[in-house]
C-alpha cells in the first residue's frame, strides 16, 4: 500500500510513534489510509451541515475496511463575498484548495481520498487535487439547500439580490423586502438554484467522479447522509480495483460533463472550472470547444434563475442520471466511461427514468434545440467570451447599444441605482480579470440590478470578470484578452456600438482593425491596485487568455 510509506518497516518507527500520538492502534495501521477531505466551517451555509457528511463518510470508509482521517479543506462563501474586496479572493480560492490538497495528500501518502466540498470554488478545487494526486477517490457533496417560499412561490438567493434592487427602485416595499431576507435560503446546502456549486456537483456525476443524487439530494435529507455512507463504502471498492481519477476523468469524460453541462443549463462558471479540471489531466482544452457540443445538445433543463424550477424538483424528476439518459438517447454521450461505481456511464444510467417532462424536457421536445452556454467571438473578445444563452431572453440575443464603460462592479451598480443606464446600453465593466482585479469577481450585483430595475430585456452587460450562475439575460462574461493585458475590452470609449449577436456566436465593437490599434498605440496599463499578499502572487501567474484563472505551471503527476 501507498500508506506503506509511513506505517512500515523500522525506518518508520518515528513515523509509526506519531501515529501512537493521535491515539491509532495497530489494527487502524494495518488497513488502507484513507484522506476525508472535510470543506466543514461555520460561515457558508453550504458547509455547516458537512461535520454530519463527514462522520458518516467515515462510518462507510470503517465499514468497508479503511481507516478514514479527516483533513480540512477550505470554502468561501461567494455570496457573503459578494459586491466587496472579498470577492476577489473567492476564485483564487479554487487553486489554494488545489494546491493545499495535494500538499497535505501527498504529505501523509494517503491510500484513498474521499473529497466532500459543496460550493463553487471547492468543488472544482478538488477535482483538480484528485486529478494531480491520483489516488483511488470519490465525492460526495454537502447537497442543495430547499427553496424558499415566499408569497406561494419557490425563490432562492438570485431572487434576494433582485429584490434588492426592486427594492431601491421603489417597486417592493421594505416589508417585502424583509420578507425575501428570511425566506429565501431556508436550509443549510448549496444555493438552490442551477448556480455554480450545483452546477459543479451536478458534474461530478457526469464525470463519474460521484455516486448517484450527489449533484441533486437535497442537504436536509436523510438520503444524503446515507449516500455519505455508501460513498465512504465506494471508496474501499475503488482501492480493491485500483480504479484511479485519471481512469476515470479521461477526455471523454471531460466532453460528457460539457455536454451534460449545455443540457442542464449550467453556470458560466464551468467555462472557467472544466478547463481547469481538463488542465490537470493533460487535456489542452479550449472554450470554444462548447459551441460544436451546444450546436448538438438540446437544453433540457430552465432551473433558476433560467426558469421557475429548483434542484430538488431535478432531484425528485430523476436527477443528472435521467438528464444524461435523455441525452444517451440521441448517441450524445461516451456511455463507455469508467466511474466511481465501478460501473461505465451506460451502465449507470441504464433504466434512469425522466418523471417530470416539466422539470427535464424530454429530447424530442427540449427548451431549445442548442445547449444553455455559448462562447461569442469577435473584434471585442478575440479570445473568447461566455453567455449563459438559456438564460437571455429572446429579444436580446441581437443587441446593438452604445457603451457605457466602468472600471469596477461598484462603480457599475451606482449607475443602474441612480438611473444613469437606459434601455439600450451596453454596460462594460472592466479591469476586474484575473490579473486585473485580481481575482476576476463575479457580477452578480450589477446583474441583479439591472433585473430590479427592471432592465433585463433592453440592457446588456459585458465584462472581463465573470458571472455567476445566478445572473440572468443578456450578461456576458470572461471576456478575453482581459483589459489589464490589453485586450480590446480595455479601447472601447464611452458611447462606442457593441454589437451583440448570440445565434451567430458574435461580440464586436464597431471599430476598424486601423481605430483599435490606433487606440492600442496610446493605452497605459493601470497599476495594480494590490501588490501584495497572495492576490498579488496570484496576478502575476495566471494566463491572460481564455482559461482565466489556471495557473501557467502545469501540475501533474
Amino acid at each position: 500500500m501507498r500508506s506503506d510509506r509511513v506505517t512500515k518497516g523500522a525506518q518508520q518507527a518515528p513515523h509509526r510513534s506519531l501515529f501512537n500520538a493521535l491515539g491509532m492502534t495497530q489494527e487502524e495501521l494495518d488497513r488502507p489510509l484513507v484522506g476525508v477531505v472535510s470543506s466543514y466551517n461555520e460561515i457558508v451555509p453550504g458547509h455547516i451541515n458537512l461535520d454530519k457528511i463527514t462522520e458518516a463518510v467515515k462510518m462507510g470508509v470503517a465499514m468497508a475496511g479503511g481507516t478514514p482521517v479527516m483533513v480540512p479543506a477550505i470554502a468561501v462563501c461567494d455570496g457573503i463575498a459578494m459586491g466587496h474586496v472579498g470577492m476577489k479572493y473567492s476564485l483564487v480560492t479554487r487553486d489554494l484548495v488545489a494546491d493545499s490538497t495535494e500538499a497535505l495528500a501527498m504529505a501523509h501518502q494517503f491510500d484513498a481520498l474521499v473529497m466532500i466540498p459543496n460550493c463553487d470554488k471547492n468543488v472544482p478545487g478538488l477535482l483538480m487535487a484528485a486529478a494531480r494526486i491520483n489516488v483511488p477517490t470519490i465525492f460526495v457533496s454537502g447537497g442543495p439547500m430547499l427553496a424558499g417560499r415566499v408569497k406561494g412561490g419557490k425563490t432562492s438567493l438570485s431572487s434576494m439580490f433582485e429584490a434588492v434592487g426592486s427594492y431601491a427602485a421603489g417597486t417592493i416595499s421594505e416589508e417585502d423586502l424583509y420578507e425575501f431576507e428570511n425566506k429565501a435560503c431556508p436550509t443549510c446546502g448549496s444555493c438552490s438554484g442551477m448556480y455554480t456549486a450545483n452546477s459543479m456537483n451536478c458534474l461530478t456525476e457526469a464525470l463519474g467522479m460521484g455516486l448517484k443524487g450527489n449533484g441533486t439530494i437535497p442537504a436536509v435529507y436523510s438520503a444524503r447522509i446515507q449516500l455519505a455512507k455508501h460513498a465512504g463504502m465506494q471508496v474501499m471498492e475503488l482501492v480493491r480495483n485500483n480504479i484511479r481519477p485519471r481512469d476515470i476523468m479521461t477526455k471523454e469524460a471531460i466532453l460528457n460533463a460539457l455536454t451534460v453541462d449545455m443540457a442542464l443549463g449550467c453556470s458560466t462558471n464551468s467555462m472557467l472550472h472544466i478547463p481547469a479540471i481538463a488542465h490537470e489531466i493533460g487535456m489542452d482544452f479550449e472554450i470554444d470547444f462548447a459551441n460544436p457540443i451546444s450546436e448538438k445538445t438540446p437544453n433540457l433543463c430552465h432551473l433558476a434563475p433560467a426558469g421557475h424550477t429548483y434542484i430538488e424538483d431535478l432531484n425528485e424528476a430523476g436527477g443528472v442520471y435521467a438528464v444524461m439518459n435523455e441525452l444517451s438517447k440521441k448517441g450524445l454521450l461516451h456511455t463507455e466511461c469508467m466511474t466511481v461505481t465501478g460501473k461505465t456511464i451506460g451502465e449507470n444510467i441504464e433504466g434512469c427514468i425522466n418523471t417530470n417532462p416539466e422539470v427535464i424536457r424530454p429530447i424530442e421536445n427540449p427548451y431549445s434545440e442548442t445547449g444553455g452556454i455559448a462562447v461569442l467571438k469577435g473584434n471585442l473578445a478575440p479570445d473568447g467570451s461566455v453567455v449563459k444563452r438559456s438564460a437571455v431572453v429572446p429579444e436580446m440575443l441581437v443587441h446593438e447599444g452604445p457603451a457605457r464603460i466602468f472600471e469596477s462592479d461598484e462603480a457599475a451598480t451606482e449607475a443602474i441605482k441612480t438611473g444613469k443606464i437606459n434601455p439600450g446600453d451596453v454596460i462594460v465593466i472592466r479591469y476586474e480579470g484575473p490579473k486585473g482585479g485580481p481575482g476576476m469577481r463575479e457580477m452578480l450585483n450589477p446583474t441583479s440590478a439591472i433585473a430590479g430595475y427592471g432592465l433585463g430585456e433592453s440592457v446588456a452587460l459585458i465584462t472581463d470578470g465573470r458571472f455567476s450562475g445566478a445572473s440572468r439575460g443578456a450578461s456576458i462574461g470572461h471576456v478575453s484578452p482581459e483589459a489589464a493585458v490589453g485586450g480590446p475590452i480595455a479601447l472601447v470609449e464611452e458611447g462606442d456600438i457593441i454589437k451583440i449577436n448570440i445565434p451567430e456566436l458574435k461580440l464586436d465593437v464597431d471599430l476598424s482593425e486601423e481605430e483599435l490599434e490606433a487606440r492600442r498605440e496610446k493605452w497605459q496599463p493601470r497599476e495594480p491596485e494590490i501588490t501584495t499578499g497572495y492576490l498579488a502572487r496570484y496576478a502575476s501567474m495566471v494566463t491572460s487568455g481564455n482559461r482565466g484563472a489556471i495557473l501557467e505551471v502545469p501540475k501533474k503527476n
